[in-house]
């Protein structure tokens, strides 16, 4: 078993290395298709005039930019992730009344008792030790503040990503299947999993809505098998393949993508937890 600071560094290695630049190569097509659910995590935030807020794993910044927007002048927003180069990008934007921290959330220091939201869009699912980044985040709530993100709920209740898994899967190299406890994209599927992470950060009890919204994979079947190497759980599988493998594979995807192919592209189902919770049990 790996220890919480082996897995803090594949991380952050990851996030620096193929997982970055693959977020960035793909940014377009990643946005479009999250476009729903990250409507729906922004609208049950409610940012509002003046607040204070952290946006956690903010990558390149969208959802940072929307937070700014919503607590205008008078608010701030920090946007907190530990990829340099996705922070690049959301600095780049330039927004006056946002500023961005390289670093994890688990160890970043925050002012305490300082913001009225923790937000995040699939951003803190790859906590190497979510008790502890929590716990940490919850120190710069106010008192009255509020802790709202949005999480993938399980592989099978995702086809958008389990359909071309299943598919390609047979034809390339073993792919580890994580722990129950290491940090992953689904690794908040579990409800009851979130549940005793934030109970034992001290949050209040957490509230749970499933979030569920057809996934924009590509255009077309070619070009979301030609993407499909090159970023999410398949990518590291595709590189270590050989060419016949990875042609074979390739050729599996398209197969079991073509039922899901329509004038407005590929579309297949995908589910979220929405999950609000308060700074302090009551």
């Amino acid at each position: 078993m790996k220890t919480r600071e082996e897995l803090a560094a594949e991380q952050t290695a990851f996030w620096n290395g193929p997982g970055g630049q693959g977020w960035l190569a793909a940014y377009a097509r990643i946005e479009r298709s999250i476009a729903p659910f990250s409507e729906a995590v922004l609208a049950a935030a409610a940012a509002q005039p003046g607040e204070r807020a952290i946006d956690v794993g903010c990558g390149t910044g969208a959802t940072t930019a929307a937070l700014a927007r919503a607590v205008g002048p008078a608010g701030h927003v920090l946007g907190v992730d530990i990829s340099q180069p996705l922070l690049e990008a959301a600095r780049a934007q330039l927004l006056a009344n946002a500023t961005f921290a390289l670093g994890d959330a688990a160890v970043q220091p925050f002012d305490a008792l300082s913001v009225d939201l923790l937000f995040s869009r699939f951003g803190v699912m790859f906590f190497a030790d979510p008790v502890t980044a929590f716990r940490n985040l919850r120190s710069a709530l106010k008192p009255t503040g509020r802790l709202v993100f949005l999480c993938w709920r399980t592989p099978q209740e995702n086809p958008w990503g389990l359909v071309p898994f299943r598919a390609a899967q047979p034809f390339l190299p073993p792919i580890p299947r994580p722990g129950p406890e290491d940090p992953g994209q689904y690794s908040f599927g579990d409800r009851s999993r979130v549940e005793r992470i934030l109970g034992e950060a001290g949050f209040g009890t957490p509230s749970f809505e499933a979030v569920d919204r057809p996934i924009f994979m590509g255009a077309s079947v070619a070009e979301v098998v030609e993407g499909s190497g090159r970023f999410g759980p398949l990518a590291r599988a595709f590189a270590e393949a050989t060419p016949a493998a990875r042609e074979q594979a390739q050729a599996a995807i398209a197969r079991a993508l073509e039922p899901h192919a329509g004038a407005d592209g590929v579309r297949l189902p995908g589910a979220c937890w929405l999950v609000r919770a308060a700074a302090q049990p009551g």
